[in-house]
């Protein structure tokens, strides 16, 4: 299947102007399961300047008619182009009539029949080119439109759009026409959604999800509401160009493929937002800012859309900054940057150190189609992105930010800007040289390395910081604006340690470096409070103090600062595995931010217990975290943590070694003393004891029959996967790869249970068929099932030359689609990386491992 080109958008741009759709979709069968299509009716008005021929795109079913100015075309596609030849200059307009196919693979209309009440949902997802399995269209960002929907629907349904829907009779809904934006953008939710309607400002707030998880959102209704209202507010303290659409619903939908999507005055979530069991302060956190996120999108993104693909972080990584930053400053959530430290900046690290990496802002012959800007959908245009945005602010300072960004708008509202659009309007904002930052910060790759040396004679030290490009891929380096922190011992207090001073400094500085008085510190953390994106190495005498000492650290980011540069210390083979378990053994009984806890855990299992442990240590790992587990549980007891306690009961639910436990938890329905296993808790015991081979098909259909929702079908379908028996791998293979019938969430859940490190001789047959099969599920199902098998169905837990010789072969003589690929190579690259830490690269920082952390000081 052929993709847009640059080279063919910007002919297209050069040659026609598009003024108006006109959109007639029927539904009216969507809920009988025999009828895949549904009706789509297109009228487009556009004009061209001159004579010449070009496309329009779409992937139908059936193409029944169409014609140009009235007169009939050839209905032969070119793939998934219909031809538009002899085109002259001046007024015209464009009718198409097919019927296109319904989705479950979260593109285009996906249709979703819920299985708790047999109620049948449909959503568009059109982002990148997935509007053409819609309706027909010019399908590139810089052609914005007018767009008028008309849906018919089953009587009963609601009709959500990206302006306020008016029910005509008939089941028949008519949305108000949208400002230009662009085909990407248009959004359609229909079926029998629950809805809960407000008013803001003057405008019709809503919020809508499935009619089973109607109470979950109405218990919840009120905070979700409060912090839509909030941000909004704070957007127009920011932004002098107000909310430019008419209406704001947010609607939780099955099946979603990503977390969120920014379609104006309709934002789509995926429904586990939705919470239907009990969740952390830290997820409802994580829900606040994805609310933001997609908010700031109204003006970065919707309002001001890039011109071309390659643009692609004026969407996201501004999203990501400032959503981040509005939940800090407009809801109850405080300290959202630290689990931005913790869980977002390490996605961004990882993957700005594989081969696949690319600069945030990439150059344009670097994008030259839509396949290859898909694959930058990654920690580098969200993480890293959002992460030089906050040193552009900590060094531009926000008032001349928030100027520059406000006449982005001002200049660009409702049409395109590129990367040089941007750095204009903030050059006008001030007098620093913002073309060299962005040249040093978003035209390059790599992490750097910023390490501290101190000398110090008497009372009198120095702090010298050395910055390392790492792969040497950006020439100099980048330059930093970092804050030092100076942290003394607590001799009043005797535990933790005490900020004597912060400092900020530029690296490189101009100046030589400053002698400071007050004895040498016990702990010295250049990048305190996280204001850059670069790897952290401390000097020695700060490296004892914080595997001694790291929870007496007073400020939370500070010590996700600390936490994250032991991560990339055990990745780089310079910290074992074991030091980081007793450092976490020690220290996280005593945190009290639960992201940093559950950054850790997260890390701890996934990383070190499941691929940096050979076959023979991974039990002791396990051992090690199942002791903090039990250490959290029982320091958890009086109920004054839930959130604590609840993370730890998970985490120990999924190191357990020993079925008995879990089975009575299961038996009685709670862990003694709290919390009650609710759905999630109970489908989470039964996968462990599934690989536990402590449970059976019996079990899990009684679980189902409890739970039939969709998470419980999901639920189910990773259980038998993660059955330890021959026929349950074969079936669930078979599921996989050898059928279509699975859908996007159904297919990742098998996947989830299919690979266990406990099952390792039971499926290491399926390893050499992983590649073939997934490449040819891939090629015949499209890149959304191309990420998920690429991702969750890969072999992660052989980490071993085998897996990844027959890998490299895959990638050399497959030819896997480009999706796939990007996925098999990030995949490869993590495995060399696993297999180069178990050959024991990392065993020279034993020694300070204090504060009751040298227990477990060797490798494991």
């Amino acid at each position: 299947m052929p993709v847009l080109t640059r080279d063919e958008a910007q002919t297209r741009a050069q040659l026609i102007d598009v003024h108006r759709y006109t959109v007639e979709l029927d539904l009216t069968q969507a809920t009988d399961p025999t009828v895949g299509t549904f009706d789509s009716r297109t009228v487009i008005r556009f004009s061209a300047r001159t004579d010449g021929p070009t496309f329009v795109e779409l992937k139908p079913a059936e193409l029944r008619s169409a014609t140009l100015d009235g007169q009939p075309l050839a209905v032969d596609l070119t793939d998934n182009r219909l031809a538009l030849d002899g085109l002259t200059a001046g007024e015209h307009e464009l009718r198409v009539d097919a019927a296109m196919r319904y989705s479950r693979t979260g593109e285009g209309m996906h249709r979703f029949t819920d299985p708790s009440d047999g109620e049948t949902y449909t959503y568009t997802q059109l982002f990148m080119e997935d509007v053409q399995r819609v309706f027909a269209a010019f399908d590139q960002p810089d052609l914005k439109s007018v767009f008028e929907l008309t849906v018919t629907a089953p009587e009963g349904w609601t009709v959500l759009a990206n302006g306020i829907t008016e029910h005509l009779g008939d089941g028949t809904w008519r949305a108000a026409p949208t400002p230009l934006i662009s085909t990407y953008l248009v959004a359609v939710a229909a079926g029998p959604y629950h809805s809960v309607r407000t008013e803001h400002r003057g405008l019709p707030f809503g919020i809508h999800c499935r009619r089973s998880l109607a109470p979950f959102l109405d218990a919840d209704a009120e905070e979700i509401l409060d912090i839509t209202r909030a941000c909004f507010d704070r957007y127009h303290e920011k932004f002098e160009e107000p909310y430019p659409f008419d209406s704001y619903d947010q609607a939780f939908v099955p099946e979603f493929n990503a977390g969120a999507m920014e379609n104006p005055g309709l934002v789509t979530f995926r429904d586990e937002f939705v919470f239907r069991s009990a969740v952390t302060d830290t997820e409802r956190q994580t829900r606040a800012m994805v609310i933001a996120h997609e908010m700031a999108h109204m003006w970065f993104g919707d309002l001001v859309t890039l011109t071309w693909w390659d643009d692609i972080w004026l969407n996201e990584s501004f999203a990501e900054y400032m959503g981040f930053q509005t939940t800090a400053e407009a809801t109850r959530f405080k300290d959202p940057w630290t689990d931005f430290g913790v869980a977002r900046k390490s996605w961004g690290y990882d993957a700005d150190q594989r081969p696949s990496t690319h600069p945030v802002a990439p150059a344009p012959d670097a994008v030259p189609d839509t396949a290859s800007a898909m694959l930058n959908f990654d920690g580098i245009s969200y993480a890293k992105g959002a992460s030089a945005l906050r040193q552009l602010v900590a060094w531009l300072g926000e008032k001349d930010f928030l100027a520059g960004i406000n006449s982005h708008f001002a200049r660009h509202k409702f049409a395109n800007a590129t990367l040089a659009d941007f750095i204009d309007s903030l050059a006008h904002a001030t007098d620093r040289d913002v073309h060299a930052w962005a040249e040093a910060w978003l035209r390059t790759t790599g992490v750097d390395t910023l390490t501290s040396k101190v000398t110090h004679a008497g009372r009198e030290w120095t702090l010298t910081i050395d910055r390392g490009t790492g792969d040497g891929t950006h020439g100099d380096g980048r330059p930093h604006r970092v804050a030092v922190g100076v942290y003394d011992r607590d001799l009043a207090g005797g535990r933790g340690l005490v900020l004597r001073e912060r400092y900020e400094t530029d690296i490189p500085s101009t100046e030589p470096a400053t002698p400071r008085d007050g004895g040498r510190p016990a702990l010295i953390v250049p990048n305190d409070q996280d204001l850059t994106y670069a790897k952290i190495r401390l000097d020695e005498t700060s490296q004892e103090t914080a595997l001694r000492d790291l929870s007496g650290v007073p400020d939370a980011l500070t010590r996700a600062v600390l936490w994250n540069s032991l991560r990339d210390m055990v990745r780089d083979g310079e910290l074992d595995g074991g030091s980081y378990l007793a450092t976490a053994l020690a220290h996280l009984p005593e945190e009290s931010d639960l992201a940093i806890v559950q950054g850790v855990l997260t890390f701890a299992t996934a990383h070190i217990a499941g691929r940096y442990a050979g076959p023979e240590e991974r039990p002791a790992a396990l051992a090690a975290l199942g002791e903090l587990c039990r250490d959290l549980i029982r320091r958890t007891e009086d109920g004054s943590h839930p959130g604590l306690r609840l993370t730890a009961v998970r985490a120990a639910i999924d190191v357990a070694t020993q079925p008995g436990p879990l089975q009575a938890w299961l038996n009685e329905g709670t862990v003694p003393g709290g919390p009650e296993l609710d759905p999630e808790l109970r489908w989470r015991v039964l996968a462990r004891l599934a690989v536990l081979d402590a449970t059976d098909e019996a079990a899990i259909a009684a679980e189902l029959a409890r739970d039939p929702s969709a998470t419980g079908q999901e639920g189910a379908a990773r259980c038998r996967a993660a059955l330890p028996d021959a026929a349950a791998k074969r079936a669930a293979w078979d599921a996989m790869f050898a059928s279509d019938e699975l859908s996007n969430y159904l297919l990742k859940a098998t996947a989830q249970g299919f690979w266990q490190p406990e099952q390792a001789d039971l499926v290491r047959e399926y390893v050499p068929r992983y590649y073939e099969d997934a490449v040819a599920v891939a090629a015949r199902r499209g890149p959304a099932i191309a990420d998920v098998v690429g991702q969750w169905a890969f072999p992660a837990p052989f980490v071993d030359a085998e897996t990844l010789r027959l890998g490299e072969r895959c990638l050399r003589d497959a030819d896997p689609i480009p999706a796939l690929r990007r996925k098999f190579a990030d995949q490869l690259d993590d495995l060399a990386r696993a297999l180069r830490v178990r050959q024991g690269t990392g065993k020279g920082t034993e020694k300070g491992t204090g504060k009751g952390a040298g227990n477990g000081t060797g490798r494991v």
